[in-house]
């Protein structure tokens, strides 16, 4: 059994660079090399990190056992696609790809090749290592935040796919499951959403890239008191009648490096046969209701447009 593997990266911009880091700094990997479109960007990013960049995807598929996909996400698909095909395991950052049919795709080809598929929804990885979800007790209602200033990044796809989808998996983290209403509101850039279920649950959504300023906060409602979360400042704040419930004072290392966390976690499912944190059809999940919100808010936003015309 090898104890290393070979790796590639695809796709050479911020997320693609902290993955190259991540495998070049590993034990567990050995970076062989990364394609980006842009030659000149693949250059750069190889130099800085000693590896080779690939001219062409499919001779960097032949060098590697596993690659991770950091590319622009509606290229996620295709690349991943490619990938899976050629026997490799797989990494990809959120999301997983632009559509149910397509993550039913890729999770359909690892299944039959025996090969695994991640998908980086980092906070996972934070909020199991403060001891969250708690498993004695389901919350009544989640409420999230997630929103930043324009960066320039991600805007190729609405913010729902961008920033919100990494909440909507967190919220399926929790057991989430089955809306029974979605309702969304804004636009491709600010969406606002609350998905409603059984038992009076909801879970509440912003996120936008027209704030001024960063913020990632969630607080979880439970029948008696509250946890929130501060993504930006690093903070746990637990006010539940259960001391100890979350293990407050481990949140430093926990929110340390999230990144690592999920890349070691994917070499360990491939050499190890540890259990796959985020798998694809944890990604799938995500982008089902990242599509009924797109869809509700778009719906919406046509029917404004129609009232304005007939008025």
């Amino acid at each position: 059994m090898k104890s290393r593997l070979k790796t590639g990266v695809v796709g050479a911009g911020v997320f693609g660079a902290f993955h190259a880091a991540k495998h070049a700094a590993s034990e567990r990997a050995e970076l062989v090399g990364l394609y980006d479109i842009d030659a000149g960007r693949a250059r750069e990013l190889a130099d800085r990190v000693g590896v080779t960049p690939f001219a062409d995807y499919p001779s960097l598929l032949k060098s590697v056992d596993a690659i991770v996909i950091a590319s622009p996400a509606p290229t996620h698909f295709r690349f991943a696609k490619a990938a899976l095909e050629a026997g490799l395991h797989v990494y990809v950052e959120k999301p997983l790809a632009m559509s149910v049919a397509e993550a039913d795709a890729l999770i359909a080809i690892a299944e039959r090749k025996s090969l695994i598929l991640q998908v980086g929804h980092q906070e996972r990885f934070v909020l199991s290592a403060i001891g969250l979800p708690l498993i004695e007790v389901a919350p009544k209602k989640l409420e999230f935040s997630r929103c930043g200033p324009p960066s320039g990044r991600g805007e190729d796809v609405s913010v729902v796919f961008d920033l919100m989808i990494h909440d909507l998996d967190i919220a399926r983290f929790f057991g989430f499951a089955d809306p029974k209403n979605v309702s969304a509101c804004g636009d491709r850039h600010e969406t606002i959403a609350t998905l409603e279920f059984d038992h009076g649950r909801s879970c509440s959504f912003i996120a936008s890239r027209r704030a001024e300023e960063r913020r990632r906060h969630l607080r979880i409602e439970y029948e008696q008191g509250r946890i929130e979360i501060d993504f930006m400042a690093r903070r746990v704040t637990d006010a539940t009648p259960r001391p100890g419930s979350v293990a407050i004072a481990n949140t430093a290392a926990a929110f340390a490096d999230p990144l690592a966390e999920s890349v070691e976690a994917f070499f360990a499912s491939v050499l190890d046969g540890a259990r796959t944190m985020v798998d694809g059809k944890a990604g799938r999940a995500a982008i089902d209701w990242a599509t009924a919100i797109d869809l509700k808010r778009n719906s919406l936003i046509a029917a404004e447009q129609a009232d304005r015309m007939i008025a």
